[in-house]
């Protein structure tokens, strides 16, 4: 539906060059129960699909991600560190899709994110 929803995905520091560890803060307000998650998430560089990638994340048992069993209305909020080597993205214009399904089939939609990445500069 078009009403907002409440999410907030925030990652520092805002650089791709030399930084080991990037800090997320990820909140998040859903209209109905995550028992079951399935995401889609999709790249497109420069007006070309770079990425496709879809994942079961809750599956309603022996779940290990935290947003697994959040009720509707209950506010999910976490923070996190993304540690490890970084890919190095080509200058350019990134457009990205994240959808969050609540069924296998993909006709359940509980969030679908749509933002665009501007990498200005090739790391060094």
């Amino acid at each position: 539906d078009a009403t907002l929803q409440t999410f907030v995905f925030n990652i520092t520091p805002c650089t791709m060059v030399n930084k080991p560890v990037w800090n997320v803060v990820l909140t998040w307000i859903p209209r109905s129960d995550i028992n079951f998650l399935k995401i889609v998430f999709k790249v497109w560089f420069d007006g070309a699909r770079a990425l496709d990638w879809k994942e079961v994340l809750c599956r309603g048992a022996d779940d290990e991600y935290a947003a697994c069993g959040v009720l509707k209305g209950e506010t999910f909020a976490t923070t996190f560190d993304i540690k490890g080597a970084r890919t190095m993205f080509p200058q350019g214009t990134y457009t990205v899709i994240i959808q969050g399904f609540s069924d296998d089939s993909e006709k359940n939609m509980l969030i679908c994110l749509n933002f665009t990445i501007i990498v200005k500069q090739e790391a060094l």
